[in-house]
């Protein structure tokens, strides 16, 4: 490859680096619900919403959670697999 498809390359990828990060600049935010649950959004499609002893709870939860999903590796599906 000559120098200029080199840099041309690696502005297409700078430029496409830049596109997945703003992507992910909305991620998650929190917002108390109407109920004074805590909702999460940016997980899905529509938002997670818990009372704060359900988060407490879960979030204690947190190394079995990840213990189940290694388990599960085989079984579990990405997002993105559809």
């Amino acid at each position: 490859m000559s120098d200029d498809d080199l840099k041309a390359e690696l502005e297409r990828l700078r430029s496409e680096n830049e596109q997945l990060k703003k992507r992910n600049v909305r991620g998650v935010s929190f917002k108390v619900s109407e109920k004074g649950g805590v909702s999460v959004y940016g997980l899905g499609r529509f938002p997670v919403t818990l009372y704060k002893e359900q988060w407490v709870k879960l979030l204690d939860l947190n190394e079995q959670i990840r213990a189940f999903i290694k388990e599960n590796e085989s079984k579990l599906k990405s997002k993105d697999e559809g």
